[in-house]
């Protein structure tokens, strides 16, 4: 299927529609496997640890949504399905405990890659099999993926190319083929669930603002039955509040499989200004700030080159991927790189932390998994090991973000401040971290154009 105009393609639609989204009338819950899925939201809370007593404050805390990250995306399926397990019985049971009604949301990549549905199933299971089917709703409209006849788009600029013929979809771990998402859902569940036995809600009838007509669709969908959505701007997906709120009535629960913008909707959260600058600084004027990239996408290392070019002042420190890879290199690589961060930083100089951008893969999914986790160990370790507290902190990837959130920050809880540019969540590093109350900035590696993380940290340096 050729790229198509962003322009031209929306303009034939029919117009957005201009509800506000209705709030679920139970608890939103959202497992993310990767801290980015926060870019929609604000003053939401983020949990990295699930014991149940921590969830059953969560449960009774007055907000309508509250994150748990899992990371899962970082690990081989096996070790997703039991991370998912584990904390759909703690839910279940923090649920019951305090009589609050829960939905359930597995937010993952607006490009189609994780674990599905192997997370999905797992969290049926643990939380009772009770759902009356799974929707599948990864649009994400600042990062430019839309669904739109049944196909679902990336967009660069003005140019949509369908989620099959990107680099995505080559993923060395969670590739696939099909840009249509019925036939996506038919291709990741090997055949299980038929693409033609997949609902879709189109946005001909998303756009008509029936919602009773929506609600009778999802209503037949059979027990463990899947539905994908169409959406391609924030109106679609307050029209399907309102029909699930008919669902809701009707005694219907759904599991749903998403990327960040339909938990904005479903929470009705609204809108809010973009942070600035002075918001994502510390007052310390003395130390320097930090990057840490280990995102291998394309786009972060296009990035990377235009922030290199924007901000000569940055000191750049390349991680040597080859070195980590070598057990008897790896220590004294870190070391390199941990002295060098700690001597620039301490004397007031910004430093990019990047790991080289030739990507090394092994020679199956596990593998190409594995490589991941040792270099992002390594980043953590980096980080981990520094004693001098940089005056703001970016980390762009996915997993990179996760693991120096969770294993070199030490957050146990954070608080979503906001988005720093469109789809760049920010967190406010909780009294139990390494540097509390630290404007966290979690960029996506998938997310942006090729300016995108210089017009963010060129401010950062003044």
């Amino acid at each position: 299927m050729p790229s198509l105009s962003k322009t031209e393609l929306l303009a034939g639609l029919p117009p957005e529609p201009t509800i506000a989204p209705r709030p679920a009338a139970a608890k939103v819950v959202v497992l993310d496997d990767d801290p980015t899925g926060t870019q929609t939201v604000h003053g939401i809370p983020v949990l990295t640890t699930w014991e149940q007593s921590a969830l059953e404050a969560e449960l009774r805390a007055p907000e309508r949504c509250f994150y748990i990250l899992t990371n899962s995306r970082a690990f081989p399926a096996l070790k997703a399905c039991a991370i998912n397990q584990e904390i759909g019985g703690n839910l279940a049971r923090a649920a019951a405990h305090t009589g609050r009604a829960i939905t359930v949301v597995s937010r993952s990549d607006s490009t189609l890659r994780g674990h599905f549905p192997a997370e999905t199933d797992a969290l049926a299971s643990a939380l009772g099999n009770h759902f009356h089917g799974t929707l599948i709703i990864p649009a994400f409209f600042a990062g430019g993926r839309l669904t739109i006849g049944d196909t679902h788009y990336v967009a660069d600029g003005d140019i949509l190319t369908p989620a099959g013929e990107t680099e995505f979809a080559r993923d060395a771990s969670f590739g696939y083929r099909a840009s249509n998402l019925r036939s996506w859902v038919e291709e990741k569940t090997g055949g299980r669930v038929r693409a033609t036995d997949v609902l879709s809600i189109s946005l001909a009838q998303l756009r008509t603002d029936d919602f009773q007509t929506i609600a009778n669709q999802l209503l037949g969908l059979v027990r463990g039955g899947v539905a994908i959505v169409n959406a391609a701007a924030p109106g679609d997906l307050a029209v399907l509040t309102h029909a699930l709120a008919l669902t809701e009535r009707a005694g219907r629960h759904y599991l749903f499989r998403t990327a960040a913008d339909f938990v904005a909707a479903y929470a009705a959260i609204s809108p809010r200004a973009l942070l600035t600058a002075d918001e994502l600084r510390s007052s310390d004027h003395t130390s320097g700030g930090l990057l840490v990239a280990g995102s291998y996408v394309g786009k972060t290392s296009a990035q990377l080159d235009a922030l290199f070019s924007a901000c000569p002042a940055l000191v750049k420190i390349e991680v040597a991927v080859d070195r980590l890879l070598q057990p008897e290199c790896r220590s004294a690589e870190e070391f390199r790189c941990i002295r060098l961060a700690e001597t620039e930083i301490k004397a007031g100089r910004s430093v990019a932390l990047f790991t080289s951008r030739r990507l090394v893969t092994g020679s199956d999914a596990i593998q190409s998994l594995s490589i991941g986790e040792i270099v992002s160990a390594s980043l953590v370790q980096i980080v981990r090991s520094l004693s001098s507290r940089p005056r703001w902190l970016v980390a762009k990837g996915g997993i990179t973000s996760s693991d120096t959130a969770t294993q070199a920050l030490g957050i146990k809880r954070a608080l979503v401040l906001g988005q720093a540019q469109p789809g760049v969540p920010v967190w406010r590093a909780g009294p139990e971290s390494k540097w509390p109350d630290l404007a966290y900035v979690v960029f996506p590696g998938n997310v942006g154009g090729i300016e995108a993380l210089a017009r963010l940290i060129s401010p950062l340096l003044t």
